[in-house]
């Protein structure tokens, strides 16, 4: 009887977790998936730059062929040193919807796009992306945010194509069409990864992705590189390690870390802030020239962005 009551007993380590201290912890789960998404938002608005710098010694096939086997050698390094174990059969599809959008389609399709579009007309029209990822991530997981979030998200998309549409005249061409399609592809592997973030652990999302496109990404190298010799030069070499280790793979570690914790559709609306970031570097680095309108299109935008992240999902 005595041994029934000692195990009944409340234990003297036993803590219980007030309501305040897990809304703190929470509240601060989502700040620090904010900073994470927001890093991650940093590293991708310097890929369009670094990029153009890449295609001063390479052709767009080589690029997105080369940074792409570099990234999977950093990401399967890592994936060694940790010994971490390979993934169950039921994530590989998610993984191949990953590498087909974020490592293949979006690099390749945006290079593509470069070669004869300007870094700042390509930036802002793939500030679209945002949008795209929430209307995609609506559909696949079922999550309806708020009819303030919509508007707001609206509102950013259309300051973007008002912005696109003013600098380009109102034609479409073959970079904006790819830059579209790169739209596509993109929300898809961001909505895909950032379900899959929720299982494992972000930076394995994208080191996993990688590694399974090296049968298809070492060939395509090899190939793209006999037909076109790289004349490397210091910017060359910049941009192809900057979009391998930054934008390819760390960039995506932090963001698909943020959006596990804050969630897809408002880490998605951090992005809305990319192209903006891209401008400046764009003039910064390659010295563009900065339309008029930016300063406008940044104000509307990051209202949107505030708007955004207040709205109850």
């Amino acid at each position: 009887m005595r041994a029934h009551d000692s195990a009944t007993a409340p234990s003297p380590i036993a803590v219980s977790t007030s309501p305040t201290t897990t809304a703190t912890v929470r509240t601060a789960a989502v700040g620090a998936g904010t900073v994470q998404a927001a890093l991650g938002v940093i590293a991708f608005s310097l890929t369009f730059p670094a990029t153009a710098w890449g295609l001063e010694g390479f052709g767009a096939w080589s690029l997105v062929a080369v940074r792409s086997v570099l990234a999977a050698v950093i990401a399967g390094g890592c994936l060694l040193t940790r010994r971490v174990p390979v993934p169950g059969r039921r994530h590989w599809a998610g993984l191949a919807v990953v590498a087909a959008g974020v490592v293949v389609g979006f690099p390749l399709l945006t290079t593509l796009a470069l070669e004869t579009s300007t870094t700042a007309h390509a930036a802002v029209v793939v500030g679209l992306l945002p949008l795209t990822t929430a209307a995609l991530s609506a559909l696949r997981t079922g999550i309806r945010p708020s009819r303030t979030f919509w508007t707001a998200a609206l509102a950013g998309a259309g300051a973007v194509i008002a912005f696109t549409v003013q600098q380009s005249g109102g034609a479409v061409t073959t970079a904006d069409l790819y830059l579209l399609a790169a739209l596509l592809v993109c929300a898809a592997g961001y909505t895909e990864g950032g379900r899959l973030a929720r299982i494992m652990p972000g930076w394995q999302v994208i080191a996993w992705a990688l590694v399974l496109c090296l049968p298809l990404t070492v060939p395509a190298a090899a190939l793209a590189l006999s037909y076109d010799t790289p004349h490397l030069t210091a910017h060359s070499v910049a941009g192809l390690l900057w979009v391998a280790a930054g934008s390819q793979f760390l960039g995506l570690v932090v963001w698909y870390r943020g959006m596990a914790a804050i969630g897809v559709p408002k880490a998605s609306q951090l992005q809305l802030a990319q192209p903006l970031l891209t401008l400046v570097w764009s003039v910064l680095l390659l010295g563009e020239h900065l339309p008029v309108a930016a300063p406008l299109t940044a104000t509307a935008v990051l209202v949107c962005i505030a708007v955004t992240q207040r709205a109850r999902s």
